[in-house]
């Protein structure tokens, strides 16, 4: 596995199936973290994920700067987990960032990336068309994003209800 891209809906399973998946690849684990914690209930969540990855990983906070932080700690010794796309996609949003130019670099830096890089990312077009203006630009880059990342990724699943079906 070069990269590999990990789908799904909220609650699938799909942080589970992709932390196993680089556990399985042995060597060295880099949790590269987007979220943000501004609220207590993030902070218990954030908490929690880093207590369930355990003492093989060390964890990189990356809000913004992601394909920065791919190309920069990419090794064939180190597996990369991106957890997720998602909170990103919003934090580039509210950052007012150029969503388009974000989205080709990180795309780039996946392509360019000299190790394993296992991406997390919600599926979010499911669902019904949201009501308001923000919410459907936020539905349109979180998908853009994911057929971006899907199209430069060497393997695709998507989860639900835990079980992964392979998309490419």
């Amino acid at each position: 596995m070069t990269s590999l891209l990990v789908l799904g809906g909220a609650r699938s399973g799909k942080s589970r199936y992709a932390q196993t998946r680089a556990e399985a690849h042995g060597g060295a684990l880099l949790y590269i973290a987007t979220a943000q914690a501004l609220d207590a209930e993030m902070e218990d969540r954030i908490a929690r994920h880093v207590a369930d990855r355990g003492p093989r990983w060390s964890t990189r906070d990356v809000p913004l700067d992601l394909p920065a932080a791919i190309l920069a700690d990419a090794a064939p010794e180190r597996v990369l987990l991106v957890d997720c796309l998602t909170l990103w996609t919003s934090n580039l949003m509210f950052a007012e960032r150029d969503l388009d130019a974000e989205t080709e670099a990180l795309a780039r830096a996946v392509a360019g990336a000299t190790g394993p890089v296992i991406l997390v990312a919600n599926e979010v077009g499911l669902g019904i068309v949201p009501d308001n203006a923000l919410a459907r630009r936020f539905r349109d880059a979180a998908g853009r994003l994911n057929q971006a990342i899907a199209a430069v990724a060497d393997e695709v699943q998507f989860i639900a209800a835990g079980l992964p079906l392979q998309l490419k």
